[in-house]
């Protein structure tokens, strides 16, 4: 029995190691970088960095501490809480085989297999980007104003992979009479956030297991259409098929805002985000970067295609920004 004191003491450890390699060996990582040679992968500081990664991920979630036998010992209580969840599932889901095949994020068993993996992400999401520098707007708080913008509230939106139900729950708050639809390949995680959802009392949001690359609502069904941390986790045809579903879905006018991760073309930024996608079990992060979307979004008929970084907090693009961080981009476009 884990007890919830060594719990919180354990996870909390691992987060000031995760903070000490964001905000002390990177930047010693990319100084050693900018005066190597060649040769820069066989350095102690980056292979030292690299092994961290790698590690602090798999000891938050599976360590004798870790957030999968954390909440296990406590299943039953878990998995009652999500009776009161209104949520569409389908019982005949068929999972494509990279959905399945690796455990993301070193999430055991992934966040489709176990009721109580809605727990496990979420809790695991608090402290996936421990940044430098003061209070800010949560990163969903900072899509939900760069996706409305000053425009005309949608009446109609839809939130693909909406995961445990953050990335959708700042737009059913900023909309509170908007439809929103919101849709995700995981059943636990969908639980999870339709609970949440109404506990908050939202009105007018469904969560439903669809695919976001098949939806199967009508044409023109939207006025906007989001996704976070969607795309690098579809193989290059699967993005493709999301994103043509994006425009499908999308009344004239509407538009569509996808938050993902974009490495610039420095090689030593490339190398670490490459690496990550590696050591995270994220395989699909690098030929994300190699597509050019732009050219396919104008193949799918849209307009005002726009591709620029994202800040996910306060003075994260200012120039001579040291700590690391996700190469965070924005990737609009418009019916």
């Amino acid at each position: 029995m884990i007890d919830g004191r060594s719990f919180a003491a354990g996870q909390a450890f691992l987060l000031s190691v995760k903070a000490h390699w964001t905000r002390v060996i990177y930047p010693a990582v990319r100084a050693e970088y900018e005066k190597s040679n060649d040769s820069f992968q066989k350095n102690v500081l980056y292979r030292y960095f690299c092994w961290l990664e790698r590690h602090l991920q798999r000891f938050k979630y599976s360590g004798r501490y870790g957030l999968q036998p954390y909440h296990a010992q406590d299943r039953a209580r878990f998995e009652a809480s999500l009776a009161e969840a209104e949520v569409e599932l389908r019982e005949e889901m068929a999972f494509p085989q990279y959905y399945t095949a690796i455990d993301i994020h070193q999430h055991p068993g992934g966040v489709w297999s176990d009721p109580i993996a809605g727990f496990v992400y979420e809790r695991g999401a608090r402290s996936t980007t421990p940044l430098a520098g003061t209070r800010h707007k949560d990163l969903h708080e900072r899509l939900t104003a760069a996706a409305l913008d000053g425009r005309p509230a949608p009446q109609r939106m839809l939130d693909m992979a909406c995961g445990f139900g953050k990335s959708t729950r700042p737009f059913y708050e900023a909309l509170p009479e908007a439809e929103v639809e919101a849709i995700d390949f995981s059943a636990p995680c969908l639980r999870l956030a339709a609970r949440e959802a109404q506990r908050a009392g939202a009105r007018k949001v469904h969560f439903r297991q669809r695919d976001a690359a098949s939806t199967g609502y009508p044409d023109a069904s939207f006025d906007l259409v989001t996704s976070t941390m969607l795309l690098h986790e579809l193989p290059p045809k699967a993005v493709e098929r999301a994103l043509a579903e994006s425009a499908r879905l999308l009344k004239p006018g509407g538009r569509m805002v996808h938050l993902d991760f974009l490495p610039g073309e420095s090689e030593f930024e490339r190398l670490i985000h490459f690496g990550h996608s590696r050591r995270n079990n994220e395989p699909f992060m690098e030929p994300l970067a190699r597509m050019d979307l732009p050219a396919l979004l104008g193949r799918l008929g849209l307009r005002n295609v726009e591709i620029r970084p994202f800040e996910e907090a306060d003075g994260a693009l200012a120039p001579g920004y040291r700590y690391w961080r996700f190469p965070w981009a924005l990737i609009s476009a418009e019916r």
